[in-house]
């Protein structure tokens, strides 16, 4: 029930109607009996938004497209990993003081770990946008190799300069030696349910393929990974470790990752 002391998290981005978030947390909250709720905040104005989550007493907050960069000169502090990746996703208010933490790596990195070890694996990162900035900084961070690739030449090279890694053209994808791959670009992401981030050929290169999106869950590169013998891994896996990191830095708890994880994709198949 929703009282006068109910803490409140949520949301902050824009669209945000879509977020599994909210099963998620909302979730959490009552598998521990924490007198909380979590709702989805769409955002036209940042400084606006922040400035009322300091004046109501929330307890934190996600932070999501496109708010994951322009948040950083606005808050008070800046944990030293999100400050490396220069992105936040997660935002813990400590009695008016806004301190900002990025999951995203952590999410990717354990979900990359429930699969296959990371130190001297080489993954080809596709995509240069802020989810891939997060997972290449998780990769290196735990002794992996990284080598990057966009549509956008330059700003894969941008990215790949700011990790200190290599950056390679698509039309080069055939001489990665990579076993790993990553998908993270929106491509394959309803409607685009036909969109292949690489050519289909070049699936047999790798052992497993692990993919962003989550709508559809079984988009079609890990369809297509499948057939030419890749073990996958879905984009919730992501979503969800995040998810749970951000449970433990707002709660102090240790986030009920099986009750998570059941209502994340008990909330995408309700979507039809």
């Amino acid at each position: 029930m929703i009282n006068g002391h109910t803490k409140i998290y949520g949301i902050l981005g824009r669209p945000v109607a879509h977020s599994l978030s909210p099963a998620m947390h909302n979730a959490a909250f009552q598998e521990l009996g924490i007198n909380a709720v979590y709702v989805p905040f769409p955002v036209t104005d940042l400084a606006q938004a922040l400035a009322g989550l300091r004046g109501l007493g929330l307890g934190g907050a996600s932070v999501t497209i496109p708010f994951k960069e322009e948040i950083i000169p606005l808050i008070e502090e800046l944990d030293p990993q999100a400050a490396r990746m220069a992105a936040v996703n997660t935002v813990v208010n400590r009695d008016g003081r806004l301190v900002g933490y990025n999951t995203d790596w952590l999410g990717a990195v354990t979900a990359l770990k429930a699969q296959t070890g990371i130190a001297g694996e080489h993954i080809l990162l596709l995509g240069a946008g802020g989810a891939a900035r997060a997972i290449a900084f998780g990769i290196l961070e735990h002794g992996g190799k990284v080598t990057i690739t966009d549509i956008d030449a330059s700003r894969a090279k941008n990215l790949a300069k700011d990790m200190g890694v290599e950056a390679i053209p698509m039309d080069a994808l055939g001489q990665c030696p990579a076993s790993i791959l990553i998908n993270a670009t929106p491509v394959g992401m309803a409607p685009d349910l036909h969109g292949l981030p690489i050519e289909p050929n070049l699936l047999s290169r790798f052992s497993l393929v692990m993919d962003i999106v989550y709508r559809p869950l079984l988009t079609r590169l890990l369809r297509e990974a499948q057939a030419h013998g890749a073990r996958i891994i879905d984009g919730l896996q992501m979503l969800i470790h995040q998810a749970t990191a951000q449970f433990e830095l707002w709660t102090g708890r240790e986030a009920p990752l099986e009750t998570m994880t059941q209502a994340a994709y008990a909330a995408l198949e309700e979507e039809g």
